[in-house]
């Protein structure tokens, strides 16, 4: 259901990843990440190329590139913690100069420092370009020769991903309010382990919207709801979406409805439906994106009644 972006930033959710760029021999940096798995007390390597079009030179001046002890990879101020589903313990992160993270698992008195994770061969290279099958194992044994372990992911990996996944949530929104809420927990709850009905995730070029639509609408465990000003004012698709998940409540007799709140008023949510008042919403404004999605998590996961 996700681009190969958003795997790529959901990916590997029991780790802590330390964002960072690291240059090439000839010129320019890869954005990348480096993984620290407690658990398991190793360390990886994933990086991300946004080129539709990259030759397999790209890929292979990337690989000869990095060199174990040598690269002198940039910090670049990011650190993403583990998802606390995967992560039974504490984490402590110092932003001091070098970088210092520590971990302790619940039960256990000691820490363990990032420093005495070793640091294994696997790099994980993310792509929107497309190599054949023989270039790939082209980079693969080149890999291997300079001591790496390489698993190429393109978009044909999303798109296989995508097959499998089939989604719990619809989310219904305003366009307007897709970069500042709906986006965000899109790609939290995919970092979850919940696969959602997202039109940047769900929609492919040449898909027919409307069938696309309510399939998801009718298919989806819940329907994640975020009301705003401005999809109160919207008279189209999202009145049109609203109107069919209240349809199914009262057909199924279930509870789809998870309203997130956002910028709104009770006021105004009973002006749009005096029944959304009956469901408890979350306040994306008093609670914030980790306690939002962390309850709508539990919510999609809680087994029917």
């Amino acid at each position: 259901m996700a681009t190969l972006r958003e795997y790529f930033d959901a990916d590997f959710s029991f780790a802590v990843r330390v964002h960072v760029d690291f240059p090439l021999k000839t010129g320019g940096d890869v954005q990348g990440v480096i993984l620290y798995d407690f658990a398991g007390m190793k360390s990886f390597l994933a990086c991300y190329v946004p080129d539709h079009s990259a030759p397999i030179d790209q890929f292979l001046e990337i690989i000869r590139s990095l060199e174990y002890g040598k690269t002198q990879v940039k910090f670049r101020g990011q650190v993403t913690l583990p998802n606390t589903r995967f992560f039974p313990g504490q984490l402590e992160v110092k932003h001091d100069n070098p970088l210092e993270i520590r971990a302790k698992f619940f039960d256990d008195p000691a820490w363990t420092s990032m420093k005495e994770i070793d640091a294994s061969r696997r790099i994980f290279i993310y792509t929107e370009s497309q190599l054949s099958e023989a270039e790939v194992i082209q980079l693969k044994d080149e890999g291997k020769t300079l001591g790496h372990d390489i698993q190429f992911r393109s978009v044909r990996h999303a798109a296989q991903r995508a097959k499998g996944e089939r989604p719990l949530a619809f989310i219904s929104h305003d366009s307007r309010d897709k970069q500042d809420v709906a986006r965000k927990i899109a790609l939290h709850l995919q970092r979850l382990m919940c696969p959602v009905w997202y039109d940047e995730f769900s929609l492919n070029v040449g898909d027919n919207l409307r069938d696309s639509i309510e399939r998801g609408l009718k298919e989806c465990k819940k329907c994640i709801l975020i009301l705003s000003p401005q999809f109160f004012a919207n008279k189209g698709w999202t009145k049109k979406e609203f109107d069919s998940i209240f349809t199914r409540e009262i057909l199924e007799h279930s509870q789809v409805i998870l309203p997130v709140w956002y910028g709104v008023t009770s006021k105004m949510v009973y002006d749009y439906s005096p029944a959304l008042l009956n469901v408890k919403g979350l306040s994306w404004t008093d609670l914030g994106e980790d306690e939002v999605c962390r309850l709508l998590s539990r919510a999609i996961f809680e087994p029917e009644s």
